[in-house]
């Protein structure tokens, strides 16, 4: 990979000694109730592997139920009313969010049980390629979240061309199978990676199946093979069994515990899912100033609604009196961490939905970009901390590269960008990406390179 121009280092928010809580809600309930992952310790006191099986199953293992019709899936729409296992495929690019990792998972969870949520109002289906639902995860950054990354890797990038610290195993079998092995699939037109999560083993030691988790449509798979039928599905389609070796030199920069996401404590909770108010983003998510926000007065326990209350801070920005149930829409020129609730006709009030409004932005070269020439982004933010520049190039697919954006750059409110990253002629992508407590938001300008 490119030089990178420094890491962003955050204080790691992961608690250490979560439990397990039960599943109470009845339409959103991660992980089945079982006892919380541990965190990211590279190694010293719980293996990574472990970690990654565990960090794997956060989104493969999480249930959810539809509360209305419209949420779209490839070739159709999830059910109103049916239990799901894992979270929705969808390749959500610069224009949805990621699941763990633009958003946390309960911010998912609480999209789900609001019906006028951007789950079923939003379709990417023929706007963005790969695309349905706004929110969602795709079969790399599925795999990245669980191997401890920061931002996803592409598929194709997974593998000893590409990564440090991994190698193809040898015997490419079911017995030399280990958890936290990969399965890549060579593009044929798409390239897709997939995770051992399990080995089982009979009493004398024979492997006799391997269990694979990945994320393809509709939602994550979670697959447990015979060893015949595992050594069939590698054979197929040129499948590789790659073994990473040294997770650090294999992730470099891209370290989950250098960022505030993904966040594996709050995804493994089971979260309090507001009943009487939600957003249409759900709950616990960032807004880019002046972009719309809609809040759902549900009051679905019909306890009566007297007043509904929006802050910014401690600062009262609006009290609505007696708001009808339905939607009620406002947009925010100030950014700062805002929170919104009901005070009820009893006179209680109702859990606070919490949301930022947030600003991110950034200017390329007037005069273009050149080949192999370094050149520079001028960006700016409020509330917000730019963390990534992401590159795509429109013309070579594994053209696509990353800067960490340094406590320097972001003082001088610029990045350089190395010739290194300039060398595939022809449109190309970039996108700024930033981040607070809430999650991250993404810029996306294109430009050529002559």
């Amino acid at each position: 990979m490119p030089a990178m121009s420094g890491k962003y280092q955050f204080p790691l928010r992961f608690l250490i000694s979560l439990t397990g809580s039960l599943c109470l809600i009845p339409h959103a309930t991660p992980c089945g109730g079982a006892a919380a992952p541990k965190n990211p310790d590279n190694g010293k006191s719980v293996s990574w592997q472990k970690n990654a099986v565990d960090f794997a199953r956060i989104m493969s293992r999480v249930k959810w139920t539809p509360v209305a019709d419209g949420m779209p899936r490839r070739g159709g729409y999830f059910e109103q009313g049916t239990q799901y296992s894992g979270v929705p495929y969808s390749s959500v690019k610069s224009v949805g969010r990621y699941i763990g990792f633009d958003i946390f998972l309960k911010t998912f969870l609480a999209a789900v049980e609001n019906p006028r949520s951007v789950l079923y109002t939003e379709n990417l289906y023929g706007h963005v390629k790969n695309a349905e639902c706004y929110y969602g995860k795709v079969c790399s950054s599925y795999t990245s979240y669980a191997l401890q990354c920061g931002i996803w890797y592409v598929s194709r990038i997974h593998t000893p061309e590409y990564r440090e610290g991994v190698t193809l195993v040898e015997r490419q079998s079911a017995q030399f199978a280990e958890v936290g092995d990969i399965i890549f699939t060579p593009p044929r037109p798409g390239s897709h990676i997939e995770i051992v999560t399990e080995v089982t083993r009979s009493a004398d030691g024979t492997v006799t199946h391997v269990r694979v988790e990945e994320s393809r449509p509709p939602n994550c798979k979670n697959t447990n093979r015979t060893a015949a039928d595992f050594n069939a599905h590698i054979a197929g389609k040129n499948r590789q069994l790659y073994r990473i070796t040294d997770l650090d030199a294999w992730r470099g920069g891209n370290r989950a515990e250098s960022f505030l996401f993904p966040n594996y404590a709050e995804d493994s909770a089971t979260p309090p899912i507001n009943r009487v108010l939600l957003l249409d983003r759900g709950d616990w998510v960032p807004y880019q100033r002046g972009q719309s926000v809609k809040f759902n007065v549900m009051d679905r326990d019909r306890r009566g609604v007297e007043t509904l209350v929006i802050k910014r801070g401690t600062h009262l920005v609006e009290e609505i009196n007696r708001p009808d149930t339905g939607v009620i829409e406002r947009s925010y020129a100030v950014c700062g961490d805002y929170t919104a609730h009901c005070v009820m006709q009893d006179g209680s009030q109702s859990p606070a939905c919490e949301f930022s409004v947030c600003d991110l932005d950034f200017e390329l070269p007037s005069k273009g970009v050149s080949t192999g020439t370094p050149w520079e982004i001028k960006f700016a933010s409020d509330n917000m901390n730019i963390i990534l520049v992401y590159f795509r190039s429109n013309t070579n697919s594994y053209g696509q590269h990353m800067i960490y954006v340094s406590d320097e750059d972001r003082r001088q409110g610029r990045v350089i960008v190395p010739a290194t990253m300039s060398q595939d002629k022809g449109g190309s992508e970039v996108w700024l990406i930033g981040e607070n407590r809430y999650g991250r938001l993404k810029k996306r300008k294109e430009f050529v390179v002559r």
